[in-house]
């Protein structure tokens, strides 16, 4: 008998009002300790181990596909061949969905951080691997990465891994396929880009409203739910500005809770899918029960 080396493709498709999201996994990255900014080995393993997770913490990869009255939009792009064999599994996972790159007519970003714009380009031939595709990008984002100044003060990891590669994957879109938004401008029929400043300057989330709901799609507000949900002060190693990164993720969270908004999370475990839970002085993901049928 032989049995399966590999999961199922990973795909879930969920209605939201008038628009069918698709969950489509880009795998997962295997992160150290040294992620998290003042909080201790100890603490990450305890808080981790309460819900019987791997430490230190798997990230999971997300992005989400959108499709109805926004037209065929994608939700970040993944990493492609950036983080090793557990992840870049987007173009897999949206062939399994029935969907060609090509069918992409926008690629929203939440931020240039190499697991969420790296599957936008072939580094080797330059060519943009979606070819129909605008991208939608806050103006702080594309202000700060293609900043030669900001580089020159960037050490030499930031420069290759962050500056370098934004440039290299977003490079080829700025002539007639890029679009800079601002905070609050409603970017497709439906879709409003709300900013969350702090993990990178022009870090955003965005709101989806139909049917008088709405849901958030929430770029890295947090990385690790386990314990960002649950204690939302906590910033990572990569955060541009740490501070302002836990106060805006404070404030966004105080605002999904009070709203009941849905939540689609880059970095929820897969579907990454949920609510908040309000739980001591912080939340937890109550992530959503998978169903069968798509509705």
């Amino acid at each position: 008998m032989s049995l399966p080396a590999t999961q199922v493709p990973g795909v879930y498709h969920r209605r939201f009002g008038d628009v069918l999201v698709t969950a489509l996994s880009d795998g997962y990255v295997e992160m150290g300790y040294d992620i998290f900014r003042e909080f201790s080995r100890e603490d990450v393993d305890r808080m981790m181990a309460r819900d019987h997770r791997i430490s230190p913490p798997r990230i999971s990869v997300n992005c989400f596909l959108l499709r109805g009255p926004t037209g065929t939009a994608l939700i970040d792009c993944g990493s492609q061949d950036k983080f090793g064999p557990t992840a870049g599994k987007l173009f897999a996972n949206l062939a399994a969905a029935g969907v060609a790159p090509a069918e992409i007519e926008h690629v929203l970003l939440t931020h240039c951080h190499p697991d969420h714009s790296c599957g936008l380009t072939d580094a080797a031939s330059g060519r943009r691997l979606f070819p129909n595709a605008t991208v939608i990008v806050n103006r702080k984002e594309m202000a700060h990465w293609f900043s030669d100044e900001a580089m020159a003060r960037a050490n030499e990891r930031q420069r290759e891994r962050y500056f370098g590669w934004a440039r290299e994957q977003v490079g080829p879109y700025r002539a007639g396929h890029l679009r800079c938004a601002e905070d609050g401008d409603e970017v497709l029929p439906g879709v409003t880009l709300v900013e969350c400043a702090g993990h990178t300057p022009g870090h955003s989330t965005y709101f989806l409203c139909s049917q008088g709901r709405r849901m958030i799609v929430w770029g890295d507000l947090a990385h690790v739910p386990e314990i960002q949900v649950a204690r939302p002060e906590v910033s990572m190693s990569f955060d541009h500005d740490p501070d302002m990164a836990a106060a805006s993720r404070m404030t966004l969270l105080r605002r999904i809770h009070d709203e009941g908004m849905l939540v689609a999370g880059m970095h929820i475990h897969f579907p990454g899918l949920g609510y908040l839970v309000r739980e001591g002085t912080g939340y937890r993901v109550a992530t959503e029960q998978w169903q069968f049928e798509i509705r």
